[in-house]
């Protein structure tokens, strides 16, 4: 697999979802900033799933539906 648009957009909207069901994180985090914690790293042609933040407090729940969120967007 190589870079899809279309699947990070998906990421990126289910990342959005997930900022959205956790009213919290709105006073943690901008929708932006929330965002830009998961980048897609692409390690040859096959998309990484993304690790825990070093800088953001986020919550074992957050962070599993995160990987859920990743693995549904880019089987």
């Amino acid at each position: 697999m190589h870079y899809d648009p279309y699947r990070t957009k998906l990421f990126e909207m289910r990342l959005s979802d997930i900022y959205n069901k956790y009213s919290w994180l709105s006073y943690e985090f901008s929708l932006k900033d929330f965002i830009s914690m998961f980048p897609v790293v692409y390690k040859r042609g096959v998309p990484v799933p993304p690790d825990r933040p070093a800088g953001g407090d986020l919550d074992r729940d957050v962070f599993l539906e995160v990987l859920v969120a990743f693995r549904q967007s880019f089987r």
